[in-house]
């Protein structure tokens, strides 16, 4: 095989792109271990050993409106990238995820001949679907981490590869629930609700007063209930607490983690989940789960007017209908969110169903993701006379 030095220039937007992008430097890595990796990225991809040129936090926006906030900023950054790469071209670019900043920069990219992968399909099958002719344009190969999609390209004559979701590879297809209490020292006959109400700073400013209105509605029906709140950041968690003097609820079983996501919904009976990757985490660890979201009024009015489905969690678009309950927007009262989850969890057929219907979804999501996408991406470095 060619050792030439190859360069890949690389963007992820948020910390699930990040995980993405770490995972597939290090599988293209074991075939082309030269390889340089440059561009926009986390923690993560910087450990795997790439070049970051611009911090990820800058793209990590939270809907229509922080994006309009945040527009000229982004552009700014766009704008010097692509006169970065136009002005040294990388032998491949490899767009994570971020739709709105990537496309725009592959499409330009194809242009002057530049093989550009896209990791990650945009919801073209939820709302915008006119997308798939700017994806045509953009994109040399597209890799999408659920079945479904694959066909949607296919007819659409763009080359597409399935290839899995890293997190069915990551995740235990069967959790040791038992073992997590103990390692918490919760009691096994303790109910207990893991609340996650998201990464970005933003979500959780809109979903921590209501989280804990929950927690508080939860304990009138279970007096002895503990709640475990991972947050992911320092920022996040100051604002989680910040919320909670405000509340004067400070004194509720609280367990704040930094991170340990995983760890707290295992362990937990119920969880209460921000629309978003982790509901597809919850699903992989088998845990009953409502899933809420919350945001400005003109961002979600814009985001329902174009949706084509009538769910938004995950489970229920890989189900292809309603398995978990999705308490959105004016309807997500902690009263309504605090029945959903008391009558999801004290229903055991109900649980042990989901617990089926999960496990299915992990045996079919599991592909080895990060080795078939460095396969499908390997032609367009290897042979550069490949069609961009």
């Amino acid at each position: 095989m060619n050792q030439t030095v190859k360069t890949i220039a690389m963007v992820a937007g948020e910390t699930s792109g990040d995980l993405l992008g770490s995972h597939l430097i290090e599988a293209l890595k074991q075939s082309l271990p030269n390889t340089r990796f440059i561009g926009i990225g986390g923690p993560k991809m910087q450990a795997a050993g790439m070049e970051i040129m611009f911090p990820m936090e800058k793209l990590a926006v939270f809907g229509v409106i922080d994006a309009l906030r945040h527009y000229r900023e982004i552009l700014g950054i766009r704008n010097k990238l692509k006169a970065s790469l136009i002005a040294n071209p990388p032998d491949l670019f490899i767009g994570i995820d971020a739709p709105d900043f990537n496309l725009d920069l592959e499409f330009v990219l194809k242009q002057r001949g530049i093989p550009t992968v896209h990791y990650v399909s945009p919801s073209i099958w939820a709302w915008r679907g006119e997308r798939i002719h700017k994806i045509k344009n953009a994109v040399s190969h597209i890799l999408t981490l659920f079945p479904f999609e694959a066909a949607i390209y296919e007819q659409a004559g763009i080359p597409v590869t399935y290839v899995g979701h890293p997190l069915a590879d990551m995740l235990p297809e069967f959790p040791k629930r038992d073992l997590m209490r103990e390692q918490m020292r919760i009691h096994k006959q303790t109910k207990v609700f893991a609340l996650l109400p998201g990464s970005r700073q933003s979500e959780v400013r809109y979903l921590a007063a209501t989280y804990i209105e929950t927690a508080k509605q939860i304990l009138k029906t279970l007096p002895g209930a503990q709640f475990l709140v991972p947050l992911a950041s320092r920022e996040t968690r100051t604002i989680f607490e910040d919320t909670l003097w405000k509340l004067e609820a400070q004194d509720l079983p609280i367990t704040m983690l930094f991170g340990h996501a995983h760890d707290a919904m295992i362990a937990a009976d119920g969880v209460l989940v921000a629309s978003g990757t982790a509901t597809l985490e919850s699903a992989l660890l088998k845990r009953p789960m409502v899933i809420t979201y919350k945001m400005l009024p003109l961002a979600y009015w814009l985001s329902k007017r174009k949706a084509y489905l009538p769910y938004v969690g995950l489970p229920n678009v890989l189900a292809g209908k309603f398995v978990v309950p999705e308490i959105l927007q004016d309807d997500a009262t902690p009263e309504n969110l605090a029945q959903a989850l008391l009558n999801l969890v004290g229903d055991k057929n109900a649980v042990a169903e989901l617990e089926i219907l999960f496990g299915h979804m992990h045996t079919q999501l599991k592909q080895d993701t990060a080795h078939k996408a460095a396969q499908a991406i390997l032609p367009y470095l290897t042979d550069l006379t490949a069609s961009a």
